[in-house]
């Protein structure tokens, strides 16, 4: 028998005082502080600490160059660690901690292989399976069973009497166990007085480590009120255990206490999977006799078009045109239609034919209806084979039963689901998964990734409860591929611990996992009836699990970053164990030289647009599914975690893209500048190494491509030392969220259509008028550019195309009579000559090239 008095469970990383003050001063004192102690040994509180004499500092690792900052931070030791990894204020800066994973390392023990990514967090579990022999004044009512321990009370549901069978199970934080006893009273449903009672002594409840099997519950005689044995009898079983536990997700915990009955399924953890979905693919080729005998008696051409109906998903063909080789009763459309649809099929395919009457009226002269489920699939691009179906243009009248069925109207369809594509749900840029939806084409999964979500710290307060104050019910959404988890809610903390790990399998290294922390709106009872209960957001964090180094366990907290109206907000800090582990490394290396998509994504491309347009629908289609679980995933945290509203316009993310290009091209920019600074002759000495090293470099040609290989590597092998040793998170400089203007903000959050007045958006109109016409003199000069070499063959300036051709009939003369070498060393030593030797003015090719004519005089 284990002893399980009053030890209390800390965790790795310590609790933030939450301050109503302004928010730089808040942020401040969100400083994460890890003291030497050892785990056991009370709470931890954070606040500002001097670092003690000869303590190491850590440093803050910036992305851009600038002289290392030492940041001052309390700890040291075996037990506690913490470094700063920003890029700008140390507000946003990501941290590096060390948390007691797996229960420390003088805690080990046989869960620590499963749960060796997260804190051990110790429980009292309570099992209340059922009741016999009890018996009251009147009989045959309701009776329940109460599981009291200090301050903390759980009920279990009310059952007959003559079938007391409960089968609950309730756990209790053992950092909130206020008392040595803990009681199991049972009582009549409308009642506070009790049948019978059982209580136990926690110095006697023993201890259960999993892989050990359920510890099994047995029968307990319970005393009445006089104290005497009464007749009744409960079945329960008590132990000490973890979050390892097998009861650990159904229970009901002592932290839930105040939640309402409705709300209690909705603060268990849970996992999700996302339907399997597939893109339907429908080509509308033609149809026959869709007019029947009106259509000799029609004073008018008809305007033919088709209908393409999947769930709520629709599309139109163009109305087919006026063809001399066919009747206007055999309209010919040959367009394909993409949908998603997700299994189990429940879907019906309605292809009708409309006729337009007049402006915005169409009239049905023919539909038929598929079940999705009978729709031949295919894994590669062969065509399916199509077929003709038949039209019903009977729509309800008994009286023409006999006229339409004699009539046989028809349409040719292809209709076929396609399982060689992944059905993107998400920006490409943020993919979980690549594979395609047909199963047989999976190829075996390359790792695992192993994430603990141990908890979060400095939660601003979202919402406002009744003698509270402002609190946060807090949870965590983690998704990766087909597979989302969601944590148990935290009530009433702005310093939540979870401390759970999950598990998915990785077929791809170059795919992004996806954390989000949200609000649970519906532990508040006023809440759920007075509207529709939304979750807030609190905050997201992106891993790539490429930028991770393999078997590395990084244990670091991410801020919380959230985009509002008045600029960018620290929600908190969520702090994060992830590995990834690689079975094959051999594989690992081959994936990257795969396509990133499955094939048929090149083999039958689709445009920009349609992949957008059917990311929305698979979106909708994965909201949809997921909001009919129990617990439900609300639409929006599905829509927040797969960035729905990534295409729409912000003024300020296309300043960030911009300076991101910038970026790019800085490094041809700051070549070019080194050269000009060779060509200048500033430092003689390394203009002179330039000129003799392009001189042998020209003599001998073969040594150019192993040479610029040679400095890549090498170049690669120096930076070695310094890669970055963090993954990458939220960066505020880089995304312009510290430096945008107020009515950015506001244009960014404003809806589609707009809400604001006709002035705001006139103003807004006129800037992006003005931003537009720059880019619009941009894109002119570069046709511009494009033109003046076509000038030199089109004899527009006939002039100028005479001496060009001229030109290149010596220079071929020249090119053949001298060697090649001799004609690069000759014109590299002339553009390589000291600025004494050379003019000011431009050359005269150059004087030549902007002399040609261009389209730009035809320009109204």
């Amino acid at each position: 028998m284990g002893t399980g008095s009053a030890s209390v469970s800390t965790s790795g990383f310590s609790k933030k005082k939450m301050q109503q003050q302004n928010p730089a001063s808040v942020v401040q004192q969100q400083q994460l502080v890890q003291e030497n102690k050892p785990r056991l040994q009370g709470q931890i509180h954070a606040k500002p600490v001097e670092p003690k004499p000869g303590e190491l500092k850590p440093v803050v690792i910036t992305t851009g160059p600038g002289p290392a900052v030492p940041v001052s931070s309390a700890g040291g030791g075996a037990g506690a660690g913490l470094s700063l990894f920003s890029t700008g204020s140390n507000e946003f800066s990501l941290k590096e901690t060390s948390p007691h994973l797996g229960g420390g390392p003088l805690n080990k023990d046989k869960t620590s292989s499963t749960y060796d990514l997260v804190e051990q967090m110790q429980y009292l579990y309570v099992r209340v399976v059922k009741a016999r022999d009890i018996s009251f004044f009147g009989g045959g009512g309701e009776i329940m069973a109460e599981v009291k321990l200090g301050n903390y009370r759980g009920v279990t549901k009310r059952v007959s009497s003559n079938h007391a069978d409960w089968d609950q199970v309730f756990a209790f934080s053992k950092d909130c166990i206020q008392s040595s006893m803990v009681e199991v009273v049972v009582k009549e449903g409308n009642k506070d007085d009790y049948l019978g009672r059982v209580w136990f002594d926690l110095n006697e409840v023993p201890r259960r480590v999993p892989p050990d099997s359920q510890l099994a519950p047995q029968w307990h005689r319970m005393e009445d009120k006089k104290g005497d044995k009464s007749k009744g009898e409960v079945m329960v079983s008590i132990w000490f255990g973890t979050q390892a536990d097998e009861a650990f997700a159904e229970a009901w915990h002592s932290k839930a206490a105040n939640v309402h009955f409705d709300g209690l399924c909705s603060i268990k953890s849970k996992v999700y999977l996302s339907p399997k979905v597939w893109y339907l693919r429908v080509s509308v080729i033609e149809a026959q006799d869709v007019l029947g005998e009106k259509g000799s008696t029609l004073l008018r051409y008809p305007e033919l078009s088709a209908k393409v109906q999947v769930g709520n998903q629709v599309s139109r063909t163009r109305i087919s045109g006026v063809s001399p080789n066919r009747s206007l009763s055999n309209p010919f459309w040959n367009e394909d239609f993409m949908f998603v649809v997700a299994e189990p099929f429940e879907d019906y395919l309605l292809v009708s034919v409309e006729d337009r009457v007049g402006p915005g009226r169409d009239e049905v002269v023919g539909r038929v209806l598929l079940p999705v489920m009978a729709v031949e699939r295919r894994t590669d691009d062969k065509q399916v084979v199509s077929r003709w179906f038949n039209l019903d243009n009977h729509f309800g009248n008994p009286a023409e039963t006999k006229l339409v069925t004699g009539f046989g109207s028809r349409i040719h369809l292809r209709v076929s689901l396609d399982g060689g594509y992944h059905v993107l749900d998400e920006a490409t840029m943020y993919s979980s998964d690549v594979r395609p939806t047909a199963k047989q084409l999976w190829k075996a999964h390359i790792g695992v990734l192993e994430m603990g979500i141990l908890g979060a710290t400095g939660l601003m307060p979202v919402k406002v409860k009744e003698g509270k104050g402002g609190t946060t019910d807090a949870y965590c959404v983690a998704k990766y591929g087909q597979k989302w988890v969601r944590t148990r809610t935290v009530v009433d903390s702005l310093s939540p611990k979870w401390n759970e790990q999950y598990t998915w399998e990785v077929f791809d290294p170059c795919t992004v996992i996806t954390i989000g922390v949200f609000d649970n709106c519906r532990t508040d009872k006023n809440i759920i009836t007075n509207g529709v209960p939304r979750d807030s957001r609190i905050g997201k964090v992106r891993i790539r699990l490429s930028t991770l180094e393999s078997d590395r366990v990084y244990t670091h907290s991410y801020p919380l970053l959230m985009l509002h109206p008045s600029g960018v907000k620290k929600m908190g800090e969520l702090h994060l164990a992830v590995r990834f582990s690689c079975a094959n490394m051999g594989n690992m290396l081959h994936m990257y030289t795969l396509p990133l998509l499955p094939k048929m994504h090149y083999v039958q491309p689709m445009s920009v647009n349609q992949l957008e347009s059917l990311r929305y629908q698979a979106m909708n289609v994965v909201a949809s599914r997921l909001s009919r679980a129990e617990p439900p995933l609300g639409r929006e945290v599905v829509e927040y975690m797969l960035d729905h509203d990534s295409h729409m316009w912000s003024m300020r993310r296309s300043k960030a893209n911009f300076f991101r290009l910038m970026s790019v091209i800085s490094g041809l920019v700051a070549m070019n500048r080194w050269f000009e600074s060779m060509r200048n002759w500033s430092k003689p000495v390394y203009s002179s190494l330039f000129v003799a090293t392009f001189l042998i470099l020209v003599a001998l040609p073969e040594l150019i491509i192993p040479a610029t290989l040679l400095y890549m590597a090498t170049m690669g092998l120096w930076r070695y030392r310094f890669r970055p040793c963090h993954p990458p998170h939220m960066d505020t400089r880089l995304s312009l969220a510290e430096s945008v203007y107020p009515d950015e903000l506001d244009e960014e959050f404003d809806s589609f259509p707009t809400s604001r007045s006709v002035d705001v958006v006139k103003m807004r109109y006129d800037r992006l008028r003005s931003v537009a016409g720059r880019v619009q003199t941009v894109v002119g000069d570069m046709a511009t550019q494009g033109e003046r070499f076509q000038a030199l063959l089109s004899w527009r300036d006939p002039r100028a195309t005479f001496l060009f051709v001229i030109l290149c009939l010596f220079a071929a003369v020249g090119f053949y009579a001298v060697p090649l070498k001799v004609v690069v060393a000759l014109w590299g030593t002339y553009a390589l000559r000291p600025p004494r030797f050379r003019s000011k003015l431009p050359c005269r090719a150059l004087s030549f090239f902007r002399r040609l004519p261009t389209k730009a005089d035809s320009l109204l």
